[in-house]
């Protein structure tokens, strides 16, 4: 499956009606946002069951700043509409499959137990 791009109008529904979201916040300008596009399309290809998507922080300002985007490229990671994971900068091949592979095998029952223990 390819990337697809989102807006700050498809952003929400784009969480609500997937298990697992990546998301890059990239810019035109920016190189090493280039780099890391073939990359981050070669793990959609190969991914077919997380959904990749894309936010131009260019053209959607309110949803970077929303996002709290201070750097780019960031990526971040949703599971069940929870953020799991943010990180600034372009991992390497390797780096994305691991990190792909943790938000995949992440318990979200326990990390919700968790939350609820902190909670108390």
């Amino acid at each position: 499956m390819a990337t697809i791009d989102v807006t700050e109008q498809s952003f929400a529904e784009t969480l609500e009606s997937n298990e697992i979201v990546f998301v890059d916040f990239w810019a035109a300008w920016c190189g090493p946002c280039r780099m890391f596009a073939p990359t981050y399309g070669a793990a959609a290809e190969r991914h077919p069951d997380i959904t990749f998507a894309k936010v131009d922080t260019e053209a959607e300002r309110a949803l970077a700043a929303a996002a709290s985007i201070r750097s780019i490229p960031t990526l971040m990671a949703f599971k069940d509409k929870t953020l799991v994971f943010s990180q600034p900068g372009a991992p390497n091949a390797t780096g994305l499959e691991e990190v792909i592979q943790a938000v995949k095998n992440l318990d979200m029952d326990e990390l919700r137990a968790q939350a609820g223990h902190q909670n108390a």
